[in-house]
């Protein structure tokens, strides 16, 4: 089974699509890789999803990607003794550190955190943005605050504090536990929630080791501060425009997402744009008009994955959902537009062997018309280099690695397939050669650009390029 598209779709299970049935067909449908949202769910449920998709990974003979996205912080208001206020613009209201219940004059919040982030002039965003207040006075156990935009406030709403860098790690306790689940689950990547500097993707990196990649969820400003570390140091991204269009202004969310992913294919890191990309077809068969052009957008800018949230997790329309963004990202690669836009954004390769090598695939693909790109690859490092180039053809990326196979579903243009390792450069060749005839990549006579590193199986050793027929 191969896709008619280079860019990947990533899609949520929950209680819509958690039965081996509706599972397979989701793969069959288009996804490539599936999200487990640890915010929900049982280590249970998470346990007989993923031995679903490995099934049908064995079924179908292709390497399925799993995503354990972590919860992250919540920073939540505590409870109102009538269970709800209503605030007035222009106000005041006094925040305590604490569980105390609250009326219309303040409310308790029980994260010493927020509170040593304070200062004058900060705002508070209460109920995912709906209401604002100004700091007027602070301290380590309280502030006083003026309501700019007011409105109806109830139990536990989420605080979000834009202006500051809280003081508080990405990694949770229950995150820590759903870490560990996820690893001994065979999570392929890992999503950390709330990065806001380059010490979040370093702390959780220390505890995965090799085991997995980190996924930096960037939802707070404060990451875009550390933008090109940040990247750096993650394996991919996610743009989490939920979250962030919360902490920014609405208006300044698609430069963003922009200036996101221009980073990422810069340094040849995935990047996923995702939540709300076909909202409503949460309830709906089909999106919205402007649905269609946001995913379509993120693919004209260059993102690997889109991704499906609770349109796939509990709509009512997984399946159209899923068929609905393959049709959206395969209708934008036929328009030519598409590669002139693509080529126009390629970013300068860094001064190595490895990017000297991908710049002359890349070339020899479009002066030779070749039909495919065959890469060998150990760590998977190769292919990515391979797909930050963006060429014509598609990366068939064989590797004798299952994670690595895996791992790569993500990334834009690659085929990913697990094979026996080899010994010289005569069975990179004929390997390559089978492999990407069995696949229907090309046919007898059909040129072939090939890249692999010498000696064969070292990581990192991209080295050696080798034009040839099918």
């Amino acid at each position: 089974m191969r896709r008619n598209r280079k860019a990947k779709v990533v899609a949520t299970l929950g209680p819509a699509t958690s039965s081996p049935e509706t599972i397979r067909k989701l793969f069959e449908t288009g996804v490539d890789v599936f999200r487990f949202n640890f915010s929900h769910g049982s280590t249970d449920d998470h346990l007989a999803r993923m031995a679903c998709i490995r099934a049908i990974e064995r079924d179908s003979d292709r390497p399925i990607g799993v995503l354990a996205d972590l919860q992250g912080p919540k920073l939540r208001i505590a409870r109102f003794r009538d269970g709800s206020i209503q605030l007035r613009k222009g106000q005041t209201f006094h925040l305590t550190l604490g569980d105390r219940a609250g009326d219309a004059q303040g409310i308790g919040i029980p994260h010493p955190e927020i509170f040593a982030a304070l200062k004058p002039g900060v705002e508070l965003l209460l109920d995912d943005g709906r209401l604002r207040l100004q700091v007027e006075q602070c301290g380590p156990e309280f502030a006083n605050t003026r309501v700019l935009t007011g409105g109806p406030l109830s139990d536990h709403k989420g605080v979000n504090v834009p202006d500051a860098v809280l003081p508080l790690s990405a990694l949770t306790d229950k995150d820590r536990r759903d870490l560990e689940v996820a690893l001994e689950l065979g999570a392929d990547w890992i999503a950390l929630s709330f990065v806001q500097q380059p010490g979040d993707i370093e702390e959780i990196k220390s505890l995965i080791g090799d085991r997995a990649g980190i996924v930096a969820k960037l939802e707070k400003p404060a990451a875009l501060e550390n933008l090109d570390q940040i990247i750096s140091l993650a394996d991919a991204v996610m743009v989490a425009r939920g979250d962030l269009g919360v902490e920014v202004p609405a208006e300044q969310v698609p430069a963003i997402q922009k200036q996101i992913i221009r980073h990422c294919r810069a340094q040849g890191k995935p990047v996923i744009v995702a939540t709300q990309m076909l909202e409503s077809m949460v309830s709906a068969p089909v999106p919205t008009r402007a649905e269609a052009s946001d995913v379509a957008t993120a693919i004209y800018d260059g993102a690997d994955a889109v991704m499906l949230s609770a349109e796939s997790a509990v709509g009512s329309y997984p399946m159209e959902a899923v068929q609905m963004m393959d049709r959206i990202l395969t209708q934008v690669e036929s328009d030519p537009e598409y590669r002139q836009l693509i080529e126009a954004s390629h970013s300068p390769a860094q001064q190595n062997t490895a990017d000297a090598i991908c710049c002359a695939m890349r070339r020899a693909v479009q002066l030779l018309d070749a039909a495919v790109t065959v890469s060998f690859t150990s760590s998977g490092y190769t292919s990515l280099r391979a797909a930050r180039e963006r060429p014509e053809a598609s990366i068939l990326s064989l590797t004798p690695h299952a994670a690595t196979a895996r791992r790569l579903c993500l990334a834009w243009g690659i085929h990913s397939v697990q094979t026996d390792d080899v010994a010289n450069i005569d069975d990179v060749v004929s390997q390559a050669q089978l492999i990407a005839r069995e696949q229907s990549f090309a046919e007898s006579g059909d040129m072939l650009v090939i890249m692999a590193g010498m000696p064969v199986g070292q990581a990192g050793q991209t080295n050696f390029l080798r034009v040839a027929q099918a």
